[in-house]
């Protein structure tokens, strides 16, 4: 029996890991939208999820995309959060799409004096815009502050094939012509991977009860090879 417990410890220690590392996976900075519609303002969600068990999220900074800058930005009030919006001057005064010229783009919005509590998480509702026509997606990239000082850095490009990385930035997928947008990043695909690896390790489990139990439980009654025979004859002579 010994071999069975080693067997089934190790596959509980692969279950709970991999449960941990989807439920990580899926603990990051999104950003979401309803509707999008090119050269026009959109309204867009970051959801922030605290990860941690034992601090709470106080701070949240958002940068814009640098590559696709945005003239205005309008932020939704969040009880007991100030928001501060920062700009920059273009040294180059980029086009907008009724005609004028944009000189001023925000650089980042900072959410601070709240607290997201282990375990819970929080949404911050703005406006952006001007949307860019020439663009796919938006990348943002988040500083998530926590109560004990650490700073997660959400700035890492997700990927759209292969491992993603372990900090992605939100990314707000554009869906032109359709008239929609909707956060991209690894979310859905860690929990699609996290739920089958969850499925698979319960599965080797459960085949591995059905199979080596039965095994051993024949091991241990066969009788060993080497276990001394009971000769009648033998046991006559030795009466005699």
């Amino acid at each position: 029996m010994p071999f069975i417990f080693r067997t089934l410890g190790g596959l509980l220690v692969a279950i709970v890991g991999t449960v941990v590392l989807a439920g990580t996976a899926s603990a990051h900075v999104t950003v979401s939208a309803d509707a999008v519609s090119a050269g026009h303002d959109v309204k867009a969600v970051f959801r922030v999820p605290n990860e941690r068990d034992d601090a709470s999220t106080v701070r949240l900074e958002v940068s814009f995309p640098t590559d696709h800058p945005m003239g205005q930005v309008s932020v939704a009030a969040v009880p007991g959060w100030t928001a501060t919006v920062r700009k920059r001057t273009l040294a180059v005064p980029v086009h907008a799409h009724d005609g004028g010229e944009i000189t001023e783009v925000v650089e980042s919005v900072v959410w601070q004096g709240g607290a997201i509590k282990p375990g819970g998480f929080l949404e911050f509702p703005v406006t952006i815009g001007p949307l860019p026509q020439d663009a796919d997606q938006l990348v943002f990239k988040a500083l998530q502050s926590y109560s004990d000082g650490q700073v997660v850095r959400w700035i890492e490009q997700p990927s759209t094939s292969g491992p993603q990385p372990q900090y992605p930035a939100p990314v707000l997928s554009l869906a032109a012509g359709h008239g929609a947008a909707t956060s991209t990043g690894v979310d859905p695909l860690a929990r699609a991977a996290g739920l089958a690896g969850v499925i698979t390790a319960f599965g080797a489990l459960a085949v591995c009860v059905l199979v080596l139990v039965p095994v051993r439980r024949r091991r241990a009654t066969r009788a060993p090879a080497d276990a001394p025979r009971h000769d009648p004859v033998s046991r006559e002579k030795a009466r005699v």
